[in-house]
């Protein structure tokens, strides 16, 4: 992020700008390494909407330009074939001096990561709704194929007056049949709430985005990732190697955050019984150890549905893969060198190569150690995503 006198700068010049003869930008919401966020006024139809924009670096070889015009559009492809409560709406994709803008629903509200900033961890009740709510959004786009990639508290809004929980921010998302699109010697994604698989280079699958939600649980309920680090490569051993010590905030929930933080993606909880388990705390107070029997919410007829196992009995606890270990060890002395770690080791293979780590699910709650803190690592790119609210 600017500096605030940036932020008025950049708002001062761009105030009054309209956007194909139709989107008047009004002030800037956020920006991110994806792209930056204004509010503004569609004229045709006087309606608050939110616009993402994609500047324009113009040190980049034609190449690269058109990979950036590629990843825009691959964002409001993704968000395009999806229609349910808690997904951001596109409105519209637009050109305007060869630059790409997305137009997105405008969502009057703070982001998840900004809400536990002001006002602190949320308590288990809410963050119980926050990840129905989540997860509920998830089977629709993995039932289109859509993979978001990057679920993290700032990509998460909540809505004002009505508290509704928004999943924003597919700039990263991965479309079935799409070429995978990546950022040239970077790595596209937040470690602290990346799955071990993508680190390990293993795979990308649904149970990706579910691992992540198991991070944001945990960050919802105290404060920060229970990955949370020093450092680069400190973040990326703690993901693939260290014990995984869920905060003792998330006791009533602990059977669904183990089972999400489960690193070996073929044994994770899958959406259907979290969502289920979570739907029965709210109900009783207390959570099962298995997802109880019961419908879910009928979800809207979509494509063929992204693939996922069926999920095998929890096995008894044992050390990560050789393989896994082996990466994540080279992943932390790259990074204490002062190497670009995450985009040697972390990019995704398209789901073909690589082992599976085995299971070492989550130990015992761990009591919080301080307050939140700033994370070093919150993006390797070092730039918040962009927020459509406030």
């Amino acid at each position: 992020m600017g500096t605030d006198g940036d932020a008025e700068n950049a708002t001062a010049r761009t105030n009054g700008r309209v956007i194909a003869g139709r989107y008047r930008l009004e002030g800037r919401l956020g920006r991110g390494g994806m792209g930056v966020v204004w509010r503004a006024t569609d004229q045709l139809l006087g309606r608050g909407v939110a616009v993402k924009e994609l500047p324009l670096d113009e040190t980049l070889s034609a190449a690269d330009a058109r990979r950036q015009r590629d990843r825009t559009l691959r964002e409001a492809r993704a968000l395009a074939q999806l229609s349910h409560p808690h997904i951001i709406v596109v409105h519209d994709v637009v050109e305007d001096d060869d630059r790409p803008y997305i137009v997105l629903e405008l969502i009057d509200g703070p982001s998840l990561a900004d809400r536990i900033a002001e006002q602190g961890p949320v308590g288990a009740a809410e963050a119980a709704r926050i990840g129905v709510d989540l997860l509920a959004a998830l089977r629709a786009a993995h039932t289109a194929g859509v993979l978001h990639r990057d679920l993290k508290p700032a990509n998460v809004l909540l809505e004002n007056g009505t508290d509704r929980v928004v999943l924003t921010d597919f700039g990263i998302a991965r479309v079935s049949g799409s070429t995978t699109l990546t950022e040239t010697g970077t790595f596209v994604g937040s470690p602290e709430y990346t799955a071990p698989e993508r680190m390990s280079g293993a795979r990308t699958g649904p149970e990706s985005d579910l691992w992540s939600l198991g991070a944001l649980l945990c960050t919802a309920l105290s404060g920060e990732s229970p990955f949370r680090r020093d450092s680069l490569g400190g973040v990326l051993h703690a993901v693939v190697v260290d014990e995984i010590r869920p905060p003792a905030q998330a006791e009533p929930i602990l059977p669904v955050v183990r089972g999400l933080l489960e690193r070996d993606p073929d044994r994770r909880l899958d959406a259907d019984r979290a969502e289920r388990m979570l739907r029965a705390f709210r109900e009783t107070g207390r959570t099962p150890e298995s997802a109880p029997p019961g419908l879910l919410p009928p979800q809207p007829s979509r494509r063929t549905p992204a693939r996922r196992e069926e999920p095998r009995e929890r096995p008894v606890r044992r050390q990560p893969a050789k393989g896994t270990l082996v990466a994540a060890l080279a992943v932390a002395a790259m990074a204490g060198a002062g190497v670009s770690a995450a985009a040697l080791l972390t990019q995704d293979r398209g789901g073909d190569g690589g082992g599976t780590p085995t299971s070492t699910a989550p130990g015992t709650p761990t009591s919080p150690t301080g307050s939140p803190s700033p994370s070093p690592t919150d993006s390797v790119t070092g730039t918040q995503s962009p927020v459509n609210g406030r």
